[in-house]
């Protein structure tokens, strides 16, 4: 404003809520399986962009979405320039195509109908989180940010920063930035408020639509459990993983326990009160905390840090999240597509709604332009819900404006005619 002499300009100042997105963060289990069920139960047929770190793990998804019926393709800055322009025609053209990408793509893509975008690793900040779920629902209608996270990825984001040719005040400042996002991933608040407090906005109340307000996650106090897995790491020499310790804790004299004689330490099977399932949860709960550190040297050793000190004297507590078990597929599915239908009017349910997507489509292949040109998702959304069978009707519909009217108002209104006949 100073630069361009616009100081008695008004000014038009936004937050940084964007409340038709719905975030949701998982703890990593098989995340390609838990990205198809996602997509399965709420976006079969549209538009995604899939986020992976490494460019070999774009190639590999992809390729694994093909082989379980997906229209999937990879992107990626390593890739042939030809190849990867054509696969980002498809994505921006086609409807229902989904981008398995690096974080190389996205910039300027001006895609307003994204319905999903998905993390299958962890990004490396919330700044990088928030720029990249925002390529969803820039029509303003309801979209998902879907992220699976695990302790490899916080192992992984803090090798790149150690080993980064950074000075150590820049290095600081990236893992304060990856404790935030470890933060609103261990979160058992309102995410929502967690991001906008991050960026200085005055948070709303609950929001409602991010996942732990629509299934509420328990916190509970882990300090007990906590100074057992710190004392167990104490007992074995910090030379231990997760799998390991877990056996140890949960007394299961495995061949590798016994090679060690781990079966005889105080700790063995003092941490029965968790199943084996449980207990990778809180380690990764106290590596997010700062409590433990893992060198990868070792094999993913857990390394204690000077903060465990007064956890184990008693001067500290620590709350530990209790991650949602997975419910059953099919009452998941019918429970979310149920949310779906009732936050976007169900279109899916709406027949005619597919009728006018595909009559748009033939349209911009034959204009060679992206669907989203033709009309956005919302103006065929009031399309079928109106149903306009006279071209003054049609001119009535939010999104026709006069040149489209004159271009495609003839084929739309003809189109539905027909649909209503039938």
């Amino acid at each position: 404003m100073a630069r361009l002499s616009l100081a008695d300009a008004k000014t038009f100042v936004t937050g940084f809520d964007r409340p038709n997105i719905r975030y949701r963060i998982v703890s990593k289990q098989n995340p390609r399986q838990q990205l198809l069920s996602f997509i399965d139960s709420e976006h079969i047929d549209d538009s995604e962009i899939v986020y992976c770190l490494s460019r070999k793990k774009t190639e590999e998804t992809a390729r694994w979405l093909v082989q379980h019926g997906r229209k999937a393709l990879p992107y990626h800055a390593g890739m042939d320039p030809q190849a990867s322009q054509r696969n980002q025609e498809k994505f921006l053209r086609d409807d229902g195509v989904l981008i398995v990408a690096t974080i190389a793509f996205g910039m300027g893509i001006d895609k307003p109908d994204v319905r999903f975008v998905a993390h299958l690793d962890l990004p490396k900040s919330i700044e990088a989180y928030y720029q990249e779920t925002g390529r969803a629902g820039r029509d303003g209608l309801p979209a998902n940010a879907f992220m699976t996270y695990g302790l490899a990825d916080v192992v992984m984001l803090r090798q790149f920063i150690d080993k980064s040719d950074a000075d150590e005040q820049h290095k600081l400042v990236e893992r304060r930035k990856l404790d935030a996002l470890l933060g609103l991933c261990e979160t058992t608040n309102c995410r929502r408020q967690v991001m906008l407090s991050y960026f200085g906005d005055d948070p709303p109340s609950a929001c409602g639509n991010c996942d732990t307000c629509m299934e509420p996650v328990e916190g509970w106090d882990g300090t007990r459990v906590a100074q057992k897995a710190l004392y167990c790491i104490h007992q074995t020499g910090q030379r231990f993983g997760a799998v390991h310790l877990t056996d140890i804790l949960t007394g299961k004299a495995t061949d590798r326990v016994r090679q060690f004689g781990h079966d005889s330490l105080s700790a063995f099977g003092g941490g029965r009160e968790l199943g084996s399932d449980e207990w990778p949860s809180v380690f990764r709960q106290l590596v997010a905390t700062g409590l433990l550190t893992v060198d990868m040297e070792q094999f993913g050793a857990f390394k204690l840090t000077d903060d465990y000190r007064p956890l184990m004297q008693g001067e500290r507590e620590v709350r530990l999240r209790k991650d949602p078990k997975p419910e059953k597929k099919s009452a998941r599915v019918k429970g979310k597509r149920s949310a779906r239908a009732a936050a976007t009017n169900a279109p899916e349910d709406n027949p005619l709604f597919e009728v006018l997507r595909e009559l748009r489509l033939g349209l911009s292949k034959e204009a060679d332009v992206p669907p989203f040109v033709i009309f956005h998702d919302s103006t065929l959304r009031e399309m079928a819900r109106l149903r306009p069978t006279t071209i003054a009707d049609f001119a009535e519909i939010p999104g026709v404006g006069k040149h489209k009217l004159e271009r495609y108002g003839e084929a739309f209104v003809r189109v539905i005619l027909q649909f209503c006949h039938d």
